[in-house]
């Protein structure tokens, strides 16, 4: 599933088409992904304008003029594509596909005033989107009690200290736990717990709070690196142009089971356990 800089890098490869445009036609293509898609939700986009579009923990908003908010989640293989009319290449130059021909999972697709498309197509259809008043989005059930992001000034050392207090679940599940950080997901927590020499079985209630505190800068290195990088390519994610994000070529840890750890004079080997049904890498050598 995308996480935060997936997400982060979709939202901005689509704000260029999106910010400031006006929807000519939004086409609704079945009744639901994961959930029911909203009433009407064809008809509420068309003619709207899109006024922002943000990212809260690993959903993309878009804020329409009509007062209302889009919540679009990508799931385990959605993917929002942007092409061009033939016409139209050289003011969306960036974007080098033409309209391609539908494809079956293309669920939601929206064309704007520009000339831009964004397709929605999500094979696994986990994916979701919403509707809801712009004014109420925190308080919407898919964000409400979300912790704070990882790269706000929200998120700073007296919280993380405060969170893990008096925890006895492993520090991996702790910072999965989105009540506690925002848009955190197996990848990154794997890749921050080995630049911290952190063991994602330890306790996180058992983690001195200095240790606790120099985890955030290496939070924020991550996740920034990731985001300039384009996010990680695994399995279905593409950037909103169709390319692939490179980040997976940086792991010291994801993923690398049986190589040689590379911090810097340790001779560890990369080590993978399960937890929570979930693979962890580490090196039991310097990762305490």
């Amino acid at each position: 599933m995308p996480e935060l800089p997936e997400v982060e890098t979709v939202r901005r490869g689509l704000a260029p088409v999106l910010e400031g445009a006006r929807i000519a036609q939004a086409l609704v293509n079945r009744p639901d992904l994961r959930w029911p898609f909203p009433e009407n939700m064809a008809a509420r986009l068309t003619g709207a304008a899109i006024t922002a579009l943000r990212r809260r923990s690993k959903y993309i908003l878009a804020d329409l003029d009509t007062g209302e908010t889009l919540i679009v989640h990508l799931g385990m293989s959605g993917r929002m594509i942007v092409s061009a009319p033939e016409g139209a290449r050289d003011m969306l130059a960036q974007f080098h596909h033409l309209h391609p021909a539908p494809e079956k999972h293309d669920h939601v697709v929206i064309d704007t005033d520009q000339g831009a498309r964004v397709t929605f197509n999500d094979a696994r259809r986990f994916g979701a989107m919403d509707l809801c008043p712009t004014n109420a989005v925190d308080d919407h059930w898919l964000i409400k009690g979300i912790g704070p992001e990882p790269l706000g000034n929200a998120f700073h050392a007296n919280h993380l200290i405060a969170a893990f207090k008096g925890k006895r679940s492993p520090v991996k599940t702790a910072l999965l736990d989105q009540r506690i950080v925002a848009g955190l997901g197996n990848i990154y927590v794997c890749e921050v717990l080995h630049r911290a020499a952190i063991s994602p079985l330890r306790h996180a209630g058992r983690i001195a709070p200095a240790r606790i505190a120099a985890m955030i800068p290496i939070i924020r290195d991550v996740l920034s690196e990731a985001i300039e990088a384009g996010g990680s390519s695994l399995r279905d994610y593409r950037q909103a142009d169709g390319e692939l994000g490179y980040f997976q070529h940086r792991f010291r840890a994801y993923g690398r089971e049986g190589e040689p750890c590379l911090t810097p004079d340790c001779q560890g080997i990369i080590r993978r356990v399960v937890q929570s049904g979930r693979s962890s890498f580490y090196c039991p050598d310097c990762q305490r």
